[in-house]
């Protein structure tokens, strides 16, 4: 039961009346489908493609570079620019066949298979199964950019203190080892969307995976030099508000852009996006006001984006009051969990890829169970809170397991971490050779 079902059975339904010889292609992979081209579905997401790609560059990069200290501000931006071209290469050789693929090498469901490694056989007359109205070149283009973001998000767990050889090696591996397979588990014929999972746009796959493996990241390399004694407030937050704004506006494409068409799909999708973000702003704002005797520009911030995480599973499947209500209680949670849980129990997740991403994509999935009503999507029947549980236990199960091997891999070949004088002098100059003076 995947996002797109809905869409692909229509359109496949007009498909007889539609097509044409010049458009069929030759040679169907497994995977795949003949285009009958929607023109105005295929406008949007070239667009969503493009909003999506930016949340990465420039919206996360400073995002994050606005909260760590000045001497590492470059590192967490190359950190960014890394994940981009690393990922936008791998999704060509093979990411893309392993997340979306199918045919006799795929595993049962728990993986694709090679089928389409270096897009074999992916041409201007083919299309994904799943969106037959788009060209299979254009449906790559939009999950690629899902892919990319996935593991930049990590990296706010691992900043000031990995090495970038291995924060490269560690996304080359993290994508083929952890993210392909749970995309393709959920969104690509795999046995947790048949499980009836609902994921609009990457609740399970992109931010509960990005969360847990942040989170095991923290774990292994452990705090920062100085960590709850030295000064390590944020060196320039108008950075992480502009990151933040281009991140709003980017996550328009994210979710609206998961309906697969110009719809009243995307409308509603849209919609709930921007009102899940002020919702939970507005939660994290209260609790942080009334935790710490002021509101910050960092907790404002933060609510927006804990609010964007946790409706990105749920944006069209729920209608505005579901919206309202999952924004709600997700800036508080998103607030416990990178305050008060990570004070409690003293881990360094340094720009709380956990509390937010882990934490607003857990909540948000659970809350998808409750709110989702087949008013705004047919798929909505059937839903509940267990089998988003189930969904969300194999992700994580997955995401923690896979991220502890990647983990040692880069221990025992790169290493992981600069040594105390390289922190302390900042990441900016011992790993780049840059500064910002």
């Amino acid at each position: 039961m995947t996002r797109h079902a809905a869409l692909a059975a229509t359109l496949v339904a007009g498909a007889a009346s539609l097509a044409s010889p010049v458009l069929a292609a030759p040679a169907l992979l497994a995977h795949q489908a003949p285009l009958v081209i929607d023109t105005a579905a295929t406008a949007w997401i070239l667009t969503s493609t493009a909003l999506v790609l930016l949340m990465t560059l420039p919206g996360l990069a400073l995002f994050y570079g606005g909260m760590v200290r000045k001497k590492n501000i470059i590192s967490v931006i190359a950190q960014s620019a890394a994940a981009f071209a690393i990922v936008s290469v791998l999704w060509f050789l093979v990411g893309y066949s392993l997340s979306f693929g199918k045919g006799p090498d795929a595993i049962n469901g728990f993986i694709g298979g090679v089928q389409a490694a270096f897009l074999n056989g992916v041409t201007a007359q083919t299309a994904h199964s799943l969106l037959p109205g788009l060209p299979e070149l254009l449906f790559v283009s939009f999950q690629m950019t899902f892919a990319i973001i996935t593991p930049a998000l990590i990296a706010g767990a691992f900043a000031e203190r990995m090495k970038f050889s291995a924060s490269l090696l560690f996304f080359a591996l993290w994508h083929l080892i952890v993210y392909a397979p749970i995309c393709h588990q959920v969104w690509g014929g795999g046995y947790l969307g048949g499980l009836g999972v609902l994921d609009f746009a990457g609740g399970a796959v992109v931010h509960v995976n990005a969360g847990i493996a942040g989170l095991v990241c923290a774990l292994v390399l452990g705090p920062r030099h100085g960590f709850g004694r030295d000064n390590m407030a944020p060196a320039n937050l108008v950075y992480s508000a502009i990151g933040t704004g281009l991140l709003l506006v980017g996550w328009l494409g994210f979710n609206a852009g998961s309906a697969g068409a110009a719809d009243a799909l995307a409308a509603t999708a849209a919609f709930n996006t921007i009102l899940a973000a002020g919702a939970a702003a507005l939660g994290w704002m209260t609790i942080e006001w009334f935790d710490r005797k002021r509101p910050t520009l960092l907790g404002l911030l933060s609510g927006v984006v804990g609010g964007l995480v946790a409706i990105t599973p749920a944006a069209g499947f729920v209608d505005p009051k579901g919206a309202f209500f999952i924004g709600l209680i997700a800036g508080p949670a998103c607030y416990a969990g990178a305050v008060w849980l990570k004070r409690a129990l003293k881990y360094d997740d340094t720009l709380d890829a956990f509390g937010v991403h882990g934490v607003g994509g857990i909540v948000g999935a659970l809350l998808t169970g409750v709110f989702a009503t087949t008013t705004v999507n047919a798929l909505s029947d059937g839903a509940t809170v267990w089998k988003q549980a189930i969904g969300l236990g194999g992700v994580i199960v997955w995401s923690a397991a896979g991220t502890f091997v990647v983990l040692m891999i880069c221990k025992f070949t790169t290493g992981l971490r600069v040594t105390k004088d390289e922190e302390v002098e900042g990441l900016d100059y011992t790993q780049h050779g840059e500064a910002i003076h």
